[in-house]
């Protein structure tokens, strides 16, 4: 199984009439995602120069940061002092998939709960997004670069229509304004005490995502990205970084909404390398209030029957974050 490639660059201006050169890109989406479920994305219009400075923002704060200062934006349990369950800095080990904990260090970043509450205590996920005190462009860096991934995003969602013969601003009532979801991750060497602790190298458990589309930036490092293969259901490939070209994977919400036609793959990230490895996913995901339910033309297609209840957003993202730090041994 390999990785195709998608062009979404006819897409990216709103508005533009249909073309075959949009039909062109939507078809190889289509086929991308009811194939694969992950592909390289070109044509995305992100300059490289914000790409590295992302990744160098991120891995510099990681190597620098002293304990104290790490400890500042942790995150902590909803209801304890500004922490909401979710946002801030995870120390390695805190993330948990599948029960197990992880071999990564993070900075998790959220989209605005639509009704904040002004001061803590906060609920779940109601907080704001606590940033690096002693990095002053670390927020703007990720502002910046986030918003451009929204626009994508948005690009990405009108091939996805056009790919399903829908109106081409068929989504956008759904995804305005996107709950978008971004991490900061970090992946040290594995020391042979952390490898007895992580058999394998495994810096994050097999997984699929929860939304719509992951946006993945990712250092130079090979062979770490590992995608479940569709070919044996048994092996792995590598989804190694294409310069110029994001890595970008079908979310459970999308295979939700297209009533299984679209794929959300599994995946994990296995890193064996004595470097630091830094990766950076944005995850493209439905407002907060968005009610999604399987569309008629995907159920056409898949059947005649749809496989998924309706859903909002919000409330499935809740209950998806509630055993992100949840660990077997707390069971």
């Amino acid at each position: 199984m390999a990785l195709p490639f998608v062009d979404v660059s006819p897409f990216l201006q709103k508005g533009t009439p249909p073309s075959p050169v949009k039909e062109a890109s939507a078809k190889s989406l289509f086929t991308a995602c009811h194939d694969v479920g992950f592909f390289y994305l070109k044509g995305h219009g992100i300059p490289k120069e914000q790409c590295d400075l992302v990744l160098d923002t991120v891995k510099r704060w990681m190597l620098t940061a002293t304990k104290e200062e790490k400890d500042a934006i942790a995150r902590k349990d909803a209801g304890v002092g500004d922490g909401d369950g979710a946002r801030g800095y995870q120390r390695v080990g805190e993330n948990v998939t599948l029960g197990k904990s992880d071999f990564h260090e993070a900075i998790d970043l959220y989209a605005t709960y639509p009704s904040p509450p002004p001061s803590p205590p906060y609920g779940p996920l109601q907080g704001p997004n606590l940033w690096p005190k002693n990095s002053p462009t670390f927020s703007t860096t990720f502002t910046t670069y986030i918003d451009q991934i929204l626009l994508l995003g948005a690009a990405l969602m009108r091939c996805m229509a056009v790919a399903l013969s829908l109106p081409e601003d068929h989504f956008e009532p759904f995804i305005t304004p996107s709950f978008w979801v971004c991490r900061a991750i970090g992946y040290p060497p594995l020391t042979p005490e952390a490898m007895a602790a992580n058999p394998g190298g495994v810096g994050c458990g097999a997984h699929s995502d929860y939304g719509c589309w992951t946006f993945l930036l990712a250092d130079e490092t090979k062979g770490a990205l590992k995608v479940k293969s569709k070919d044996d259901g048994e092996g792995w490939v590598d989804a190694d970084p294409v310069e110029g070209c994001y890595v970008v994977n079908v979310g459970d919400m999308l295979m939700q909404w297209t009533n299984g036609l679209f794929k959300s793959t599994v995946h994990q990230v296995v890193h064996l390398g004595s470097n630091y490895r830094v990766s950076v996913p944005v995850f493209f995901e439905p407002s907060w209030d968005a009610k999604i339910s399987p569309l008629e033309t995907c159920v056409a297609l898949t059947g005649g029957e749809a496989l998924y209840k309706e859903v909002t957003y919000g409330e499935y993202l809740l209950g998806k974050i509630a055993t992100n730090f949840y660990t077997e041994e707390k069971k």
